[in-house]
């Protein structure tokens, strides 16, 4: 899942996907009604592949709680997250990511996690099958593993030939 693309614009409602680049600015598409315009050097812009969120122990990437979100959830948030109270975000965002710091996150970023995720599902941005090349890494890992439980029988020295 890569989310390089996407990116936050303070002050601009939704997420923006970028197209292009050019000097001192960048062409973007805004995920809501699909139309493109410049984003300036001044704009105050954030990639979702770099926004995390606060844990208690150790922050999570938003890629993660996005996953967490999916395998809680699915494809469509289970609740209204637009009208839901601040203890209902709450106890939604804990039943996704339980450790999540309860004194840095507060229930307007919950509900901005919330409705970015569902934007990006329902524009099918998000990809949660797992990569081949990370299966493949992940199973010459395992390969390793296995080896290295299992003891190796010494060799014997062989006798030189005179």
């Amino acid at each position: 899942m890569d989310l390089s693309k996407i990116v936050s614009i303070s002050g601009r409602p939704g997420l923006f996907q970028i197209k292009s680049q050019a000097a001192g600015r960048i062409i973007v598409e805004s995920l809501i009604d699909g139309k493109c315009s410049p984003a300036f050097a001044h704009d105050r812009m954030s990639s979702l592949e770099e926004i995390s969120i606060f844990s208690v122990d150790e922050d999570r990437l938003l890629k993660e709680v996005f996953q967490m979100i999916h395998s809680k959830m699915g494809d469509q948030v289970d609740f209204d997250f637009k009208k839901a109270s601040a203890d209902q975000l709450r106890v939604k965002f804990e039943e996704v990511m339980p450790d999540y710091d309860k004194e840095a996150v507060y229930p307007s970023d919950m509900k901005k996690v919330f409705a970015w995720y569902q934007m990006l599902v329902d524009k099918n941005l998000l990809d949660f099958s797992e990569p081949e090349a990370e299966k493949e890494t992940q199973a010459a890992e395992s390969e390793k593993t296995e080896k290295a439980d299992k003891p190796e029988t010494p060799k014997k020295p062989r006798a030189k030939k005179a």
